[in-house]
């Protein structure tokens, strides 16, 4: 199998590169140290994997797997990160990633994992297994009343003057609660705030 190797950390890239080139069934075919370049890497060589973490500087490797997935559908993304928290294991997930390990397999488990997922295997590291087995907590049930309320407004696209008019609130106190909205639902603008509302609204129909 063709891999690519996707760290910000020059050493990790080198120690992985390394190990798994040793085996005889996995070609290391390039490293990239950010999103951008494992985008290009994967245009230029094809990759059948993708070993990739998540934070790095630039596009992340949340939005480079999506991008990767988007225009090579074929290649398979694993991520291979020390977060094996709900909020990152989902994104990834949600952007297509096909496997998901924590930074604590040696090496040898590594690169069975990535013949199993070159096999078709889906593979999810263990401690990373209760956040998505666990209920789902509806979106809107993590915002007050209050909160609800100006999600609705937002959603319909009224500005926070507006907003703040209809709910005889200040402007500011609009402003912070819409911040605090977009913390709560994991978005990062007003737009992706009404998609987000709009489809929890929709699934409850």
């Amino acid at each position: 199998m063709k891999l690519l190797i996707v760290d910000d950390d020059i050493l990790i890239r080198k120690s992985l590169s390394f190990a798994l080139a040793s085996e005889s069934d996995i070609e290391v075919v390039g490293t990239a140290p950010d999103g951008s370049t494992a985008i290009e890497q994967c245009r230029v060589h094809q990759p059948d994997i993708v070993l990739m973490d998540i934070r790095m500087p630039g596009i992340d490797g949340i939005s480079a797997t999506r991008l990767i997935k988007k225009s090579h559908p074929l290649t398979k993304v694993m991520v291979l990160t020390t977060f094996a928290d709900k909020k990152n294991s989902l994104q990834a997930l949600s952007a297509g990633a096909d496997g998901y390990l924590v930074k604590t397999d040696k090496i040898a488990s590594i690169a069975q994992k990535l013949r199993l997922l070159y096999e078709g295997t889906s593979i999810i590291d263990g401690p990373v297994l209760p956040h998505l087995t666990r209920p789902e907590t509806s979106l809107l049930e993590k915002l007050s009343p209050r909160e609800c309320d100006i999600a609705r407004l937002v959603a319909q696209g009224l500005t926070n003057k507006e907003i703040a008019n209809q709910l005889f609130l200040s402007e500011g106190t609009i402003r912070n609660k819409t911040i605090t909205i977009m913390e709560k639902l994991s978005v990062s603008n007003r737009t992706q705030l009404g998609i987000a509302y709009y489809e929890e609204k929709n699934q409850k129909i």
